[in-house]
């Protein structure tokens, strides 16, 4: 747990309205924020947007090699990261099975799967080493009860929803669970579902609408916040709801 140290944590996803707010919830419990997006203006505004501090990084997470830049970047800098939230994502649908196209399987695969894939695989030695190591994604309630409709959105969410969980089998047969020399677990790999998020910028376009289940931006910052202070033990693996 993080026992009140700064914690330096990059928010994948940074240019969102979800990645503003999970930037800012670290930011204000005293954490080094880095917020990551591919657009170098839209990341820099967010980043301010967030609070003082934040340090914006453009980068093209769907790009294996600009990751690996990326980590040798905050490495320069003297930067070993304690935790990696993945906010990367999107929405595609359709009206059934037979029209979904690959055009939106490709734009789902890519922000949902292959920005996750490279991001842990770049700061997995990071985060195992850190005594508080932390990565989470938020996933939806839709890749456990699929629809025809969104059947390749369901589908990228499970599928990283099964990379999160081997990266957590990893940190836990080289920490609790290792057969030699077992140490207590520090690392933790979580999965944060809702069925849907919302922002205040959400509600004042739609005011009509009651947005019943959705889970605020702002509490899910909160829920981030929280991994840090919460035994990896009983984090490691775990989908954690936030649907109301």
């Amino acid at each position: 747990m993080s026992g009140g140290h700064t914690l330096n944590i990059l928010v994948a996803g940074g240019s969102s309205p979800s990645g503003i707010a999970v930037a800012r919830a670290l930011r204000g419990a005293g954490h080094r924020v880095f917020t990551v997006g591919s657009d170098a203006g839209r990341i820099a505004a967010a980043a301010a947007d967030a609070g003082d501090g934040v340090v914006p990084l453009a980068c093209d997470l769907a790009d294996p090699d600009a990751v690996a830049a990326l980590r040798a970047d905050l490495a320069g800098r003297g930067v070993r990261l304690d935790g990696v939230m993945h906010l990367v994502g999107g929405w595609r649908g359709a009206k059934g099975i037979a029209d979904q196209s690959d055009e939106d399987w490709d734009f789902l695969e890519r922000n949902a799967v292959t920005t996750l894939r490279n991001v842990s695989r770049a700061f997995y030695d990071d985060l195992a080493a850190s005594a508080t190591g932390r990565l989470a994604m938020v996933s939806s309630t839709t890749a456990a009860a699929p629809t025809a409709g969104a059947a390749s959105y369901a589908a990228a969410k499970a599928a990283a929803e099964a990379w999160t969980l081997a990266v957590a089998d990893g940190f836990r047969r080289e920490q609790s669970g290792h057969k030699e020399h077992p140490v207590e677990q520090h690392s933790a790999a979580a999965i944060f579902v809702v069925k849907a998020l919302v922002d205040d910028a959400m509600r004042a376009a739609a005011p009509e609408r009651k947005f019943p289940g959705y889970t605020d931006v702002a509490d899910l910052g909160s829920a981030v916040v929280r991994l840090f202070d919460t035994p990896a033990g009983e984090l490691n693996g775990q989908r954690l709801p936030l649907s109301r």
